[in-house]
This record gives structure tokens, C-alpha cells and sequence, in this order.
């Protein structure tokens, strides 16, 4: 006797900045390209990188947002976002910061997953934070159905005392009430699906190690042939100088940003750890050890080949 599998029902991610509900009704296509990764990870990086490749031309046709929009992001209307990717003709590339058990997974999209070292995301937060124009702020920290009044400016605390948030457990007992562990869950939950022939995960570390080497890897894991002429120019456009220099035609959300080229603030590894003393180190080795098997911790924290 034939017994069906359970339909597979996604997990809902909502904050007041994104709600993966969008995904719902949303008509995939074929040959679709999902960009997913926590925010500060490499999600523009990529997005970049396969715009390149899709178009073959370093000077896109529009801005990268537009060619590229975050589709579950509630500051847009939905039937804006919708529409927008329904003119276009091109092979799509969408952005999404939600992890994959929170998206329909359809076996004619590629999903790509970028991951980078915790703390490393965490320190370009940190920035990042203090990059968000002030009459943002209330509308990314508290519910969208309260009133409008709310901070006028963001106070951060020291930077050690922020990272230490990703070293620490906390009270709490589920996981998206706890830093690290809701850190991790993005990535891991794509490592496990790493042998399914649609999801490649993409490591920040590798990006920066050999971009020329990683944007053939997925141009050919995509299907894409690039012409070997515009090959250089290509690549010079993905990289992070360049990107930084075109920062008002690539950074995304620049009506949040006070300054859009600090969006591609440094661009390096290795940062959120030069912060931090040993024993905080210790700490958060110890605490992410307690979340997440070894093999997907050591590639987390230093990119490589996947097993």
C-alpha cells in the first residue's frame, strides 16, 4: 500500500522588517535563483555575483535591489514586489534573509545559503546598526501595529559587551530568544540540506580567499556559461572595492542608511574575534559546541569544502 509523505509546511519567520508568509502565493519559476542568508553574512555579495553572471556585463542595467528585491521585506507592498518580478523576463534572482525551513522549496529554483563567522556577523551588525538613519529605528524595533512614537536615536553599548551576547545562553528557553543558537540555525539548518541537488552553501571566508575560483564554481553549478572576454571584468565588479565605490547604485535599503558606502564597511574576516579576549573566546567556543555538531562549526567558522 501507497502511503503519501505529509505535506511539507515552512515555518514562519516574522519581525517587524520581513514576514516569510510572502512566499505563500508567490509564483516560482523555473531557473529562480533564492539568495538566503542571515543579514551581514555576504547576502548583497552574492546577489552581486549572480546578477554578474546572469547578465554578463559589470554595469547592471538598474540598481541591484531592483533587479535583485527582498521579496518577504515588509517595508514594500506585496503586490509591488510580486509585480516587480513578474515583468522581469531575465533569469530571477530574489533575496530573502529567511532560512530555508521557512521557504517553499521547489526543485526547479537554486537556493543558495551564504554563511560567514558568527562574530563576524555580529560585529557588521554591530555597524550596521549604528548606520540606520534615526527616524528608522522605531519601525525595525517594535511591532508594526503600536504607536508611532519611539526612539529618536540608538544607543549602543560597548562593542566587547555586545559581541558577548553571542558567548552567553539566555534564560530563555527557545532558541529565537537566544542569540547563538538562533544564529545558528540558518546555517545549519542549510548544511543539513547540503546533499540536495538544488541548495549550495557559499562560505564569506571563500569569497574573500578566491572570488575569481567561486564565481566559477557557481556559474557552473548554475548552469551558466560565461564568455571568457568579460570573464575579468566581471569579476573585478564583484569584488568588495568595487562594490564599495558604487555604493549608492548597490547597497540595499538606502533610504535606512545614513551613509550607504558604509554598508561595505570593511569587508574582511576575523574582525568580531580581535574584539574579544581569550576567555571570551573560550566562552562562546563553548557555548556554540553545545548547539551545533563539530564538522558544521569548524566549516562555519572557516569556510572550506563541504563533506
Amino acid at each position: 500500500m501507497h502511503v503519501e509523505e505529509p505535506t511539507r509546511v515552512p515555518r514562519r519567520y516574522k519581525s517587524p522588517q520581513q514576514d516569510s508568509a510572502r512566499w505563500i502565493d508567490f509564483p516560482l519559476r523555473d531557473g529562480d535563483i533564492v539568495v538566503s542568508s542571515p543579514a551581514k553574512a555576504g547576502t548583497t555579495w552574492v546577489q552581486m555575483i549572480c546578477a554578474l553572471l546572469v547578465f554578463q556585463i559589470p554595469e547592471l542595467p538598474k540598481p541591484l535591489s531592483a533587479l535583485s528585491p527582498w521579496l518577504d521585506q515588509l517595508f514594500t507592498p506585496q503586490e509591488q514586489v510580486y509585480a516587480q518580478l513578474a515583468e522581469q523576463e531575465h533569469r530571477r534572482v530574489i533575496k530573502t534573509h529567511v532560512p530555508l525551513d521557512g521557504l517553499p522549496l521547489d526543485p526547479r529554483v537554486s537556493y543558495l545559503v551564504v554563511a560567514r563567522h558568527p562574530l563576524d556577523r555580529a560585529l557588521s551588525m554591530y555597524h550596521q546598526a549604528a548606520n540606520v538613519r534615526a527616524e528608522w529605528l522605531h519601525a525595525f524595533n517594535s511591532d508594526q501595529d503600536s504607536d508611532s512614537s519611539g526612539p529618536s536615536s540608538l544607543t549602543l553599548p560597548p562593542v566587547r559587551e555586545y559581541l558577548l551576547n553571542w558567548c552567553r545562553p539566555h534564560p530563555s528557553d527557545g532558541w529565537e530568544q537566544d542569540v547563538a543558537a538562533a544564529e545558528l540555525h540558518h546555517p545549519l539548518d542549510a548544511w543539513h540540506r547540503r546533499g540536495e541537488p538544488n541548495v549550495r552553501l557559499l562560505h564569506y571566508d571563500d569569497l574573500c580567499a578566491d572570488l575569481a575560483g567561486q564565481m566559477a564554481s557557481l556559474a557552473d553549478w548554475l548552469g551558466i556559461t560565461v564568455d571568457r572576454s568579460v570573464w575579468p571584468e566581471l569579476v573585478k565588479a564583484a569584488t568588495f572595492d568595487e562594490m564599495k565605490d558604487r555604493a549608492t547604485y548597490l547597497a540595499p535599503d538606502k533610504e535606512v542608511l545614513a551613509d550607504p558606502a558604509q554598508f561595505f564597511r570593511e569587508g574582511r574576516s576575523g574582525g568580531g574575534r580581535d574584539v574579544l579576549t581569550e576567555d571570551d573566546l573560550a566562552a562562546y567556543h563553548a557555548r556554540v559546541g553545545a548547539l551545533a555538531p563539530r564538522p558544521f562549526l569548524d566549516w562555519l567558522h572557516g569556510g572550506g569544502a563541504l563533506d
